[in-house]
């Protein structure tokens, strides 16, 4: 199986490996990320393979427009995987609301914007594969990750709500819910990190996943999402005991 893929958030991280996991099983892949450079130095590395598409996603007219110069230029997208995001400590002791607003903006509007040029296409041709990279942290709340996390909870709802119809519409909706994945982003949390995982391991589960397997959501490492999904079923009481035992919160 091959053809076109698109990825946001290619330039660095675990779209940066997934990019690379699907050029070297000979699809076209089309990166897309703010940093030009970074894009460059993906596509020299598998020559041919990769095309650069510099794109800010919080611009939707932006995004709208280049997903029309990318079927104009290679065809239509088979496969869109739209993982940009990033992540920004919040607490309620320095609550930023400026801080709170880019997240949404990057990590949840961002995405939309993505959907709003890819999906009509796709339904449009009755044929296509988008995947949206949400995060574990979207199961339940976490110390510090009030936005990261209330970005990722609505991409879960939005993904969930919109399956159906594209199901009916011959669109295979996937959710990818990573846990821990070394990354840039990860290289900052002064924490521990359960069942971390190298980032060149989570792009070939992803790859995996979204080639050969079915289902809607791609999870990983699992027994570290089974942990959080058990977790979001317990009482509150519960559940903030545990989370403060274990982040010392």
């Amino acid at each position: 199986m091959s053809g076109t893929l698109w990825i946001t958030g290619a330039s660095s991280g675990i779209g940066r490996a997934i990019a690379l996991h699907y050029a070297k099983a000979g699809w076209r892949v089309i990166a897309s990320a703010r940093n030009a450079s970074e894009l460059d130095s993906l596509a020299a590395s598998v020559p041919g393979r990769i095309h650069a598409e510099p794109l800010d996603i919080v611009d939707a007219a932006a995004v709208e427009a280049a997903v029309a110069r990318i079927e104009a230029a290679h065809g239509s997208i088979d496969v869109a995987i739209l993982n940009a995001g990033t992540h920004v400590e919040i607490t309620a002791e320095a609550f930023d609301v400026a801080a709170f607003r880019n997240l949404v903006d990057v990590n949840l509007m961002g995405a939309v914007h993505c959907l709003g040029a890819v999906l009509p296409r796709m339904i449009g041709r009755k044929a296509g594969q988008i995947a949206v990279v949400s995060s574990v942290a979207g199961y339940s709340g976490l110390p510090t990750a009030a936005a990261y996390g209330a970005t990722k909870a609505a991409l879960i709802n939005m993904c969930e709500g919109l399956y159906l119809e594209c199901e009916r519409n011959k669109v295979d909706l996937r959710l990818i819910n990573p846990g821990f994945v070394r990354t840039p982003l990860t290289d900052r949390n002064p924490f521990p990190m359960p069942f971390l995982m190298e980032v060149d391991d989570a792009a070939a589960r992803v790859f995996q996943g979204l080639t050969r397997g079915r289902g809607f959501e791609i999870t990983f490492p699992r027994r570290f999402a089974l942990i959080l999904k058990f977790l979001r079923i317990l009482p509150y009481r519960l559940y903030f005991a545990l989370i403060r035992r274990s982040t010392g919160a």
